[in-house]
């Protein structure tokens, strides 16, 4: 199996989505091997030791010129509308980001022959059969899951060496590029405001930093998807629990409730959480969650 980018830091990946919670870790790790080409679109961005460049990438044309001019050896596909909220009240554009752009970028790297990782989600299943490994059928219950689904299936109808990646719940510390939802847990528990979280919505969270490790792993397995989760099944009201310990905080200020409670625009699969041994096989290691809070004090208090 080709190893690619080791020992090559001269060869070009194109991260799209650089501005973003994952694409922004992911240009900074991925710099110890690669000369990392990352791409925003609204949010200007500047990642040392990596070149930033603005384009639109539901304008296949000008990603297309753009690709001309750079020609990258590799193309790790961040970019996307990950809110499930957020597709359900503007499908028109989560289609155009999520499903069209990606089949732009699956065309381009076919024709060019380089290694492709396309990130997916696990909101592609309907949460009733959980733990999923990568053999589970998909069966989205909303806009966003339904438009990754499409994404995945296009992507390998045009390049069948792509790489899938279907992604968890992210955390982790803020940085410049970019925050996650535990940066509001934390400012309004410190404020002493209460928040209610989901005692019957359950994920396999992994923290950031593993991920962005998994996805440059994925590089070297063309063709195959993976499932890239945490270790723990958990509710986000456990997690919450397991945050306030970490953090100091005052656990009461935690209320129980259920998706039923909250009227939400898009529909919530109750359990999502992943089964990712076939990653962890080839190398992947998301740490435990207790772990990656801990690292998410430290690197907050740095």
């Amino acid at each position: 199996m080709a190893n690619f980018g080791k020992n090559a830091p001269t060869q070009r990946l194109l991260i799209t989505g650089a501005s973003g919670f994952l694409g922004g870790p992911l240009s900074q790790l991925a710099q110890a091997q690669w000369q990392v080409e990352g791409l925003y679109h609204r949010h200007p961005i500047e990642i040392p030791g990596a070149t930033c460049h603005r384009l639109d990438l539901t304008d296949a044309q000008a990603v297309t010129a753009w690709f001309e001019q750079w020609l990258p050896d590799a193309v790790i596909h961040t970019a996307a509308i990950s809110q499930p909220n957020r597709c359900e009240q503007d499908p028109d554009l989560s289609y155009a980001i999520n499903v069209q752009a990606s089949e732009t970028l699956a065309t381009l790297c076919r024709k060019a022959h380089i290694p492709l990782v396309f990130t997916s989600t696990e909101q592609v299943f309907d949460g009733q059969a959980a733990p999923y490994d990568e053999t589970a059928s998909p069966n989205p219950i909303n806009t966003y899951g339904h438009h990754k689904l499409e994404a995945e299936q296009r992507i390998w109808a045009i390049y069948p060496a792509a790489t899938l990646c279907r992604l968890p719940l992210l955390y982790g510390p803020p940085s410049p590029h970019g925050t996650c939802f535990l940066q509001d847990f934390l400012a309004r528990l410190r404020a002493g405001q209460p928040i209610s979280l989901f005692i019957d919505e359950y994920r396999t969270p992994a923290y950031v930093e593993d991920v962005a490790a998994g996805l440059l792993l994925a590089l070297n397995h063309p063709g195959t998807l993976l499932h890239l989760g945490g270790p723990e099944r958990l509710s986000r009201y456990d997690f919450g629990l397991r945050m306030a310990e970490v953090f100091d905080l005052k656990a009461h200020l935690i209320q129980p409730c259920r998706q039923a409670d909250v009227a939400m625009a898009a529909i919530r699969p109750a359990d999502v959480s992943s089964n990712s041994q076939r990653a962890m096989a080839l190398g992947y290691q998301p740490r435990t969650i207790a772990a990656g809070l801990i690292a998410t004090r430290q690197r907050e208090s740095a």
